[in-house]
């Protein structure tokens, strides 16, 4: 486990073009897009030697950021997608996502991989996350993990049925994904 911190809030601003991190690093974004079931960021992560661009979904409704890496050679991750369970709320026209420290590793139609359940638990007890918070973090992990699991962790089939259609640069609609 990581040291425990209160839960990480990040600020998503498509009319600034930027993208604010838990640091209160300010970096910008190439491209926002705003659908009626969320918003999507695309941006270069300079100076992280992990990986060197993300592209993102936030889904409020869902209570889910979905993410994809592009790992830098040598840092590559047995992972598709990397999916945070967070709470989503506007800010006018900013997104604000808090981090309920659950986090979802998808390898696209293999399998999805629950961590981070050691730090829920002990920010739950260490009154950094409320109970309220914790129960929701735990019901939209259920919802998400039941989802992909009758779905063959086929993200794009759990999606869906849920009327959520996500589109990525990295992996074009006629392209699978996996």
């Amino acid at each position: 486990m990581s040291a425990l911190h209160p839960p990480k809030v990040e600020i998503f601003d498509p009319v600034a073009a930027t993208n604010t991190d838990p640091k209160g690093i300010v970096r910008e974004v190439e491209e926002y897009r705003e659908e009626p079931f969320g918003l999507y960021v695309a941006r270069p992560a300079p100076g992280r030697p992990q990986f060197r661009y993300l592209e993102s979904w936030l889904l409020p409704e869902l209570g889910l950021r979905i993410t994809d890496f592009w790992f830098n050679p040598g840092h590559e991750r047995d992972q598709d997608f990397y999916l945070d369970v967070v709470r989503v709320r506007r800010d006018g026209p900013r997104w604000v996502a808090t981090d309920l420290y659950l986090d979802l590793v998808l390898k696209e139609k293999v399998s999805v991989r629950v961590i981070d359940t050691d730090e829920l638990l002990a920010a739950n007890a260490q009154g950094l996350l409320s109970a309220e918070d914790a129960e929701k973090a735990l019901e939209t992990t259920y919802a998400t993990v039941e989802g992909l699991a009758l779905h063959g962790y086929d993200l794009s089939a759990w999606l869906s049925t849920v009327d959520v259609q996500l589109t990525w640069r990295r992996h074009p609609r006629d392209q699978p994904i996996g």
